[in-house]
């Protein structure tokens, strides 16, 4: 019969008739997102390496200009946010860091973020050195251009490919175009 182990007490489920089973996902590993205190991300890496919790930390280096000198940090490339890889029943291990403030999740209860994709982002970080954060934009924001020979130009984000498309719309005479951009020369459109 299976032992649940928890710390350094061991309940066997033959011996205490009214233990309460599990779903599989509060007892299997899953990758969840922590959101923390600004600027507490790596505070709450180094306590989750203390608790020997899994967590996953991305940084990226950039250079900022002080008055008298230039520095090379480290930031976080999403704020606010470090990835920890534990059970749900075990939850309590992240929450009791009092930089921690909930899993991220959906009506009080959090929510698992797909192996494959926590397992690809790692990899390829890994192997890239040129990622840095960039403002969240979805197919259907309004957005404008910023640089390029559209610059200026408002308009609304058809679909992603290596590039982004944008449809550039002339309301006054009803008519659209759609020209190619790089995403870095589009930002979030303010109404």
């Amino acid at each position: 019969m299976a032992s649940s182990t928890y710390s350094s007490f061991t309940i066997e489920p033959a011996r205490v008739p009214n233990l309460l089973t599990l779903p599989a996902s509060h007892v299997e590993p899953c990758w969840f997102a922590a959101y923390t205190c600004a600027n507490h991300e790596k505070r709450v890496a180094a306590e989750l390496g203390v608790r020997s919790v899994e967590h996953f930390l991305p940084l990226y280096n950039s250079v900022r200009r002080w008055k008298d000198r230039r520095v090379q940090l480290e930031l976080p490339l999403f704020p606010g946010y470090i990835f920890v890889r534990l059970p749900l029943c075990e939850r309590l291990r992240v929450l009791q860091i009092s930089s921690v403030v909930r899993l991220v999740g959906f009506g009080g209860l959090p929510v698992p973020l797909p192996d494959e994709e926590m397992e690809l982002m790692r990899s390829g970080l890994s192997q890239s050195a040129g990622a840095e954060p960039h403002r969240f934009l979805t197919v259907g924001r309004r957005v404008r251009i910023t640089a390029g020979p559209f610059a200026g130009l408002a308009g609304v984000m058809k679909r992603r490919k290596s590039g982004l498309r944008v449809v550039i719309s002339l309301e006054l005479i009803q008519r659209s175009i759609m020209v190619d951009v790089d995403a870095c020369d589009v930002k979030p459109a303010v109404a």
